[in-house]
């Protein structure tokens, strides 16, 4: 973290005690669910120290890892565009985005850090990993202990909470020509296919990251996203376009609990 930077958390602790209180509280379950018909066509590409200072720090390491990884800041745009700048304070406005989103749903950003009343947040713009700078005035903070964590080489996902894994299972992901790019993404948006029996099963969550060999598809702009699938024998497998297939009851389960902005983490 940039010198002089504060986290998330401690600019939470610097509001209004009520104000406070009512933004962190987790959105999990409250979240609408937009209704997809044509619109998700649109979407996804997817079909030699001192002993007793080493074991001071041992138990301080050990301490930190039972307490499992820090929550995620969420930040939900209040109004209905919002300015993304290259750097706090002066710097260059380098996108512009709306809110609600293409789908309908309140525009997020997932927190990176905080730097007096800046928020450095991860964007859902190319290229994946891309980052801006927001006026955290602008926004409304909510905080979430929930994870996803997609391991391709395994091909499994795990849902964690404060460390804790909750559920796992089997995913499908992109081929060899279309493959599923590793890295740090959120929930963008919940959709809720018209079809429950089509190729997207019961529910999409988009990804705030695209396809880095597909600039469109099916009439979007390659967008990922993690959604059920009509097809479970593909699990296990390479069979998507650069989504993350799990079955539906696993899709259903996270519809229920997991807010937008829950972060994604990707790895090979």
């Amino acid at each position: 973290m940039a010198s002089g930077a504060e986290s998330p958390a401690g600019l939470l602790d610097r509001m209004d005690p009520m104000r406070r209180s009512l933004m962190s509280r987790a959105t999990v379950g409250t979240l609408p669910v937009l209704t997809a018909v044509a619109v998700l066509a649109a979407a996804p590409a997817c079909s030699s120290a001192d002993p007793s200072e080493g074991a001071s720090e041992d138990s301080a390491q050990a301490g930190e890892e039972a307490a499992g990884p820090p929550a995620a800041s969420i930040a939900t745009v209040l109004s209905d565009e919002i300015e993304v700048r290259s750097e706090p304070g002066d710097g260059e406005v380098v996108h512009t985005l709306a809110s609600p989103n293409d789908f309908g749903a309140d525009r997020t950003f997932l927190v990176q850090q905080a730097q007096d009343e800046w928020l450095e947040v991860l964007l859902p713009v190319r290229p994946n990993g891309s980052t801006g700078w927001i006026e955290a005035d602008d926004v409304e903070l909510t905080v979430t202990e929930f994870r996803v964590e997609i391991d391709m080489s395994e091909f499994s996902f795990a849902v964690t909470e404060g460390g804790e894994e909750l559920l796992s299972g089997p995913i499908g992901i992109g081929t060899s020509e279309n493959p599923t790019p590793p890295g740090e993404y959120y929930f963008t948006e919940l959709l809720r296919p018209s079809d429950p029996d089509g190729d997207y099963g019961a529910y999409a969550f988009g990804l705030s990251g695209h396809s880095e060999t597909l600039e469109t598809f099916a009439g979007g702009p390659g967008q990922l996203a993690v959604h059920g699938t009509n097809d479970e024998s593909g699990l296990g497998g390479e069979v998507s376009h650069g989504c993350i297939r799990v079955s539906d009851d696993d899709i259903s389960w996270m519809a229920e609990r997991l807010p937008i902005g829950t972060p994604v983490e990707i790895s090979e």
